[in-house]
This record gives structure tokens, sequence and C-alpha cells, in this order.
């Protein structure tokens, strides 16, 4: 990612649709983060899929000495492990900057309303809507605002910006990302927020870096696991 365009909070929430790549980038936030902050915590709040988490990272945050708090029981057949107490240090301790990735939907934004509290009496934190255009539910702007509102309602915090992460895994094309554009300003105008970002692959930054504002190069560390069931 690119400091230069980018602001921070201390405490940053990624929020999205189900196989919206909010993980991943939540993965690439930190890193990035960590290039300017000598502490950094990445707290995984996904209890809808334990199978595709955060904690798929975990080796590779580790060597880049961030800490990562999730569920012991995450990637096992638990169907909802439970979340770590350790997860309260990232509040009561202010000297870290944090990464929360929260799970899809709805049904997973329900585990970060009970930290919601906390987030609002410290006020230092932007809570980041993670949008895909190829995913089937969110396909278009409408559908898209849906999704975030029941996530909102469900969390009890609103959203303050957009990151728009249209992308079909490492098959996505120059086209691709830029077709997304009037789709994500389309979400924006209808929601209000500003996008904040509009995430691309690394390999095709250098192509589309002069036509998009805001655009940040991430890498692939986590896999969307709807691109792993299409291509069994």
């Amino acid at each position: 990612m690119d400091s230069r365009n980018l602001t921070t909070k201390r405490i940053t929430v990624f929020a999205g649709h189900y196989g919206s790549g909010k993980t991943n980038v939540a993965v690439n936030y930190a890193l990035w983060l960590k290039e300017k902050e000598s502490y950094v915590s990445v707290a995984d709040l996904d209890i809808v899929n334990p199978y595709f988490r955060t904690k798929d990272s975990q080796k590779m945050l580790e060597n880049n000495k961030i800490r990562l708090i999730s569920s012991e029981f995450a990637g096992s057949n638990v169907d909802t492990p439970a979340l770590p107490g350790e997860i309260y240090s990232v509040f009561a301790d202010k000297s870290q900057h944090a990464v929360l990735d929260v799970g899809g939907d709805d049904r997973g934004a329900l585990a970060l309303g009970r930290y919601v509290p906390l987030i609002l009496e410290e006020n230092n934190y932007e809570v980041l809507f993670v949008i895909n255009k190829y995913r089937f539910l969110t396909k278009d702007a409408k559908s898209t605002i849906e999704v975030m509102r029941e996530i909102e309602e469900a969390s009890k915090i609103k959203f303050t910006a957009i990151v728009n992460n249209s992308n079909i895994g490492e098959e996505t094309k120059e086209d691709d990302v830029l077709s997304s554009v009037s789709y994500a300003n389309e979400v924006s105008e209808l929601s209000g927020l500003d996008i904040k970002m509009t995430t691309v692959k690394r390999s095709l930054f250098g192509t589309l870096n002069n036509e998009i504002k805001n655009l940040q190069p991430i890498d692939l560390y986590v896999r969307q696991s709807w691109l792993r069931e299409e291509q069994k």
C-alpha cells in the first residue's frame, strides 16, 4: 500500500459481504501499518467461517512481528469458535494500532457489536465497508447498500468509508478493475461515504495507477473461499 495516500486511526475495522476479500485487505493493511507503527495487532472476529480466516496468515504475520488475536479453534471443525478474551487488550492498550477483521454479513457483525461501546468511547476509529462487484449478492449498488445496512444494524456502528476490492482473484484483469469504478462510485453516492481506496493486485498497479483515484496495490495472502469452491 502507498502510505502517501492513506490516513489512519488507531482502530481500523474491515467488514463486508462474505467473499468480498476483506480478510486479504485487512492483512495487507496490517502489513502496511507495520511499516510506520511499532506495535500492530490483528484481531480476527470472524466466527461465521472458521475455515477461511485471518489465522490462515498467522505465520506470515508473526514473521512481520504483527500480533494475531484469534480463536484457538480457528481452522478446526468447531462450527462457531468463541472469541478470545485477549481481544479486549486491543482497547485497553492504546499504544498499539489494531486491525479488526469482521465476519461476513450481519451474522458476523454481531461479534463486533460487543466491542462497539469501547470503540465509540475512544473515538479513534474507522469502519471500512469492503465491496466486491463480482460477488453474486453485491453485483449492483442497490444490493450492496442493503448488505451494508444489515451489517450496520447488527453491529450498531456506522461505516465511515468504502474500500472497492472488486476482483476475481488471480484471474482479475485491468478491465475488471476499471469496470468496477462506476459501481463503487454509485455505492459511494447512495451511502454518502467516500471511497478510501480501490485495491488491485500488485501486478496491475503500474498500468492502472493513473486511471483510478486512491489506487492501492495489494498481494494475495488469503485466497478467497468462493474462488476455491468454483475452481474445484
